[in-house]
């Protein structure tokens, strides 16, 4: 889990190049390149409900491992993601996921991208 100045697409679209605010982010796959430089996805976590056929997975035992607001309702958004370079970005406030939070979000990103995907926390 990170905090990561995340970009929504909706922003995106809207000419916005920077995101809003830090939000606490998950690290969903990590790829090193030909360069030797990790590039990251990150899915946002939001407090607001998925928006309908959303795909999104409900955080709830793992909030305060993760250091988030244990008494309010958390999603992980995963079927939207911001793409950054580990060894050229300087925004990086790391927490961790549990295990079951993990195998949630890899069975939500399977059906989604239809192949086996690594979750990689930082």
């Amino acid at each position: 889990m990170l905090r990561y100045p995340y970009l929504w697409a909706r922003q995106a679209r809207a000419g916005e190049t920077e995101g809003r605010k830090l939000r606490p982010c998950a690290v969903v796959l990590a790829v090193t390149n030909q360069t030797d430089r990790t590039h990251l996805r990150l899915c946002a976590v939001t407090t607001q409900n998925p928006m309908k056929g959303a795909l999104a997975v409900a955080v709830n035992t793992e909030k305060r491992r993760a250091g988030l607001d244990v008494h309010i309702p958390l999603w992980v958004i995963i079927d939207e993601h911001n793409v950054d370079v580990f060894e050229l970005s300087s925004l990086w406030v790391c927490s961790v996921f549990t295990k079951e939070l993990q195998r949630q979000m890899i069975l939500a990103l399977q059906r989604l991208a239809g192949e086996a995907l690594r979750l990689i926390c930082v």
